[in-house]
Formats: structure tokens, sequence, C-alpha cells
């Protein structure tokens, strides 16, 4: 409380802080703390907004005053990415959470972009449904997923969160209500029932009926959209050409492009208030067929031979962490330690093996069918098991390190992951999806920043070529500062166009999005 007061004058501060009150609540307004901070960047209030009616207040507040606004949900993303140029105002989701749906029958589901995606999917879990989206983060909201358009092992079978859309409802950074595509109601052509009890802010136009705002900015650093035909460059025209009209989808054109600008603008675009997503019922089957791998060479020849199997996998992921040191004498397959272990290293003398695995979901019979010709195709290593592995939708980065997302066709993926051995000098954990062509790496926390953007060169020199890139997701800050996180990116000058159209002020998120915007 004290820093933020003595960065404005006194009653100014105050003053900000009693109106932030009363529009939230007064336990729901307060100076910031150390802990409310993003990329290293200290806020000096939060607000947390009951509805997408005070979000839109707080919104109109900062456009009074002149302030920056924030969004923020778990926080399970807020140090990734570069750092805001300030936070003023973090727009906590916590309160903006809530899921309208049909049962059983329903196509679409209508959810507050502030509501845990563990949440959502336990909702829909009780008539049979899933969402077809598993980030990675633990205790993601909705909205942070958007956010960051983050996906996980089902984006092989599903897309990513954003190509999952029917519509969404945001706040521009004036506070007004903005809807596109279609909500809930709209797909399933009825009313949603009013009051609390109805779809996300269904009081009105901007009412308080549970709805969520956007959620920790991510996807600065690993921003899947915008630089491979997504949400700036896959918006169907120019936004320079097209004007605000057809940024904001208006003027006849589609509607969702405003969607997909919002994935992957880590709230710098607008404030998600809900998000109409798909949904399916969940598989009645689900196997796991998993083969050891040794080279990035052994994985590119049997991902070809995966995706022409016809097996119609849901997740084709790739695990390849840094080989455990090896003994010096092999130790006899008989030895206590290693009984009914015939593929361990120290019996077999090879480095420990990563890890291919596919998942197949349908039917319980068609699923052990199709199982049974996988493994006819990966060999006799192949195992069959009904569980994930420990390491299934998980980074294999931690806190501290030097997190990268490389992004290349699938058939150029081994050349990354050996140009990213080569640049390291040694092998680099490496994890993600094999079947796309988009796996996650880690480098040590301890590397000093030159090192790491000597590194970062080399692998891109590698990858432009190939149509591919590498982004820094995360990092500690030292890094962060002294490195390029994104690399080339050739969607920037329609970026800065549509920053112009959505946030010509810079009050969202500032500084969050590539080149500083």
């Amino acid at each position: 409380m004290a820093d933020a007061a003595r960065s404005t004058p006194r009653l100014g501060a105050l003053d900000i802080t009693r109106k932030l009150a009363a529009i939230c609540g007064d336990p729901f307004a307060r100076f910031a703390g150390p802990a409310d901070e993003v990329a290293g960047r200290t806020a000096r209030w939060v607000a947390v907004p009951g509805g997408p009616h005070a979000a839109a207040e707080v919104l109109r507040l900062a456009a009074a005053y002149d302030l920056t606004v924030v969004p923020r949900g778990a926080g399970t993303k807020i140090d990734w990415g570069a750092a805001p140029a300030q936070v003023d105002i973090m727009l906590d989701t916590g309160r903006l959470a809530g899921v309208w749906h049909e049962p059983r029958d329903a196509a679409v589901a209508e959810i507050g972009a502030g509501t845990p995606l563990r949440a959502v999917q336990a909702m829909l879990a009780r008539t049979n449904r899933r969402l077809p989206v598993d980030a990675p983060s633990p205790g993601a909201t909705l909205g942070g997923v958007l956010a960051a358009d983050e996906s996980g092992p089902l984006r092989h079978r599903h897309g990513s969160p954003c190509a999952q859309l029917v519509g969404v409802r945001y706040l521009d950074a004036d506070g007004e209500l903005v809807s596109v595509g279609e909500s809930g109601t709209e797909a399933l052509g009825r009313a949603a029932p009013g009051g609390g009890g109805g779809r996300p802010g269904g009081r009105g136009p901007a009412g308080d009926g549970g709805g969520g705002a956007g959620s920790g900015p991510a996807c600065a650093a690993n921003g899947p959209g915008w630089g491979a035909g997504g949400p700036v460059g896959g918006a169907g025209g120019d936004p320079g050409r097209g004007g605000g009209d057809a940024i904001l989808g208006r003027g006849g054109t589609a509607g969702l492009d405003v969607a997909r600008l919002l994935c992957g603008s880590q709230g710098g675009l607008g404030v998600l208030v809900s998000a109409t997503m798909r949904v399916h019922a969940v598989p009645a089957g689900r196997l796991w067929v998993s083969r050891p791998v040794w080279t990035p060479l052994e994985v590119h020849d049997l991902v070809r031979a995966v995706l022409a199997a016809d097996v119609d996998p849901a997740a084709v992921e790739l695990d390849l962490p840094v080989p455990v040191p090896l003994p010096r004498r092999r130790i006899p397959a008989t030895h206590p330690s290693v009984v009914n272990r015939p593929d361990h290293p120290a019996v077999t003398g090879r480095p420990a093996a990563g890890s291919l695995v596919v998942l197949l979901e349908g039917g319980p019979a068609d699923v052990t069918e199709r199982a049974e010709r996988l493994t006819a195709v990966l060999g006799s290593e192949a195992m069959v098991g009904h569980h994930a592995p420990e390491w299934w939708g998980r980074y294999p980065f931690a806190p501290g390190d030097t997190a990268l997302r490389i992004e290349v066709p699938i058939g150029d993926l081994h050349a990354a992951v050996y140009a990213l051995r080569d640049a390291t000098g040694g092998p680099v954990p490496v994890r993600g999806s094999a079947g796309s062509g988009t796996v996650h790496a880690a480098l040590s926390g301890a590397l000093p920043p030159e090192r790491v953007a000597s590194i970062l060169t080399a692998v891109r020199s590698v990858l432009i070529a190939r149509r591919g890139r590498c982004v820094v997701v995360a990092a500690p800050a030292a890094v962060r500062r002294a490195v390029d996180l994104w690399g080339e990116l050739p969607a920037l000058p329609r970026l800065r166009s549509a920053k112009a159209h959505l946030d010509p002020h810079h009050r969202l998120a500032p500084g969050r999005l590539p080149g500083g915007l």
C-alpha cells in the first residue's frame, strides 16, 4: 500500500481506491502488494469486479484517469512474456466465473472467462460432456488459456482452443461490451434463463450474471498465432485496409475474426467476458500406446509411420529428457536392481530413452482394434496402457528456467531438435506434440543472457528456412530484458494496426505484445 501511495499523490491514490471499492465492493479493491506483479512489474491497485458490468466500470474509470489495466485470472502464466511498461490496475477475474449450457445434447457451452478450466470440465462431466482443451498450466482459467491460446495434447485432433471458439463477449478499452460470433443462447436457438442462474453476464448487455474476464497474460511470449497465420495474420484481410469495422468483425465480416485477434493477445486488445466453445461427448474408450525412442531422427520416422497408419490418433506426444549418465560398467540383467527391467540403460548400455506416446479415443472395441494395429506398426517395443504417462500434459521447464517454444512442420521437427542440441552443446529436455510440430524445451536458468541469445540466433537461423520459429515463453528477468523474445514476426504490422484500432491509447497491458505494443 505504501509503494502505491508514494507513486501517486496520496489524495489521488486514495480517491482511485475509493472509486474502485464503490464499483467492486470494499473487500474487492485495494492497493497492490508485492505478489501482485506481471513479469516482475508490480501493479498499483487490484480490482476484483463481480460481473461484466463492474468490469466495464473499472475500464471506464481507467480511461477517465488515464490508467493502464492488465487482466489476471489464476496467474498461472503471469510471468510469461515481456514485462508491461506499466501496470496501474490489475483486473482480477476471480469473481467472474460461470458456465451456462444445455444438458447432454448441447453442442456448445458459454463459459465465463474467469472460470477455472478444471471447474468447466467437472461441470460438463455431469452430463458426460467435455471441453477438448487440456492446457498444461494447472489451475488455469478459460480466459487465461484463450489469452495464451495455450494447447495441450488434444490439439492434435481438436485444434487449439481458439479454433474451437463459436463466439466471444469482451470489453474494449473504453468499457464497451462487444459480442461477436454466437453466444451459447444463439447457437442453440433459444433464450437463456435470466438472473444469476443464467449464462455468464445474462442480465442485459453487461449484466452481472456471473461472467468472466480475460486471464493471466501469457502469450506474447509463446504467441502461437501472431507469426503463423494466427489471430492477426489469419483474420481474413489486412486490418490496415479494412479499418476498425473489419477488425471488430463488423461491417459484414465474419465476426469471429476478432475472437482470433483476442486469442494469444495477453489481454492487450480486450478483456474477455465469456467464450462460447464447442463441447463433445466424453469418449467411452481411451488407450495410450507408447514406444521408447532414442534419437530425434527415430522420432521423425515413427511419427510418419503413425500418421500413415490410419489409426486416427487424438494426440501424438513426445518426451525427450536429458539422458541419464550411464554407469561405467553394465549390470547383468539378473542383478536384483534391474530384474524384470531388460531395457534399463545399465543393462543395454544405451542412454535412457525418451518416449513417443499416442492417445487413441473412441468406442472401446474400436480403440482396442486400432491399438493393436498401431503396436504392429511401432514394433515389439510398443506397449499399451490405460493411463497417461506421468509427464503427459506437462511442460519440460520449471520456474527459473528459460522456456522455449518451437513450432515447425512435423517433417522438420528432428532438424529443430538437432539444431537446439548443436547450439547448446548437448541434449536439452524437449516435450510436446510431435504430431503437430509444436514442442517446448528448457534451458538452464543459470545460462547468462548472452549465451541464451547466441542459442536463439543459431536455432532461428535453422528454423527460418523451414518455415518454423522459436520463441521465449518465460525466462529469468535478466534474460528477458536482454534477448529478442519472438524473433522474426511478419505479422507485426498487422498486430500494430489491430492495437491502434482496438486500444489506441495503449491502456490494455501496454508493452506485453511483440514490438512493445
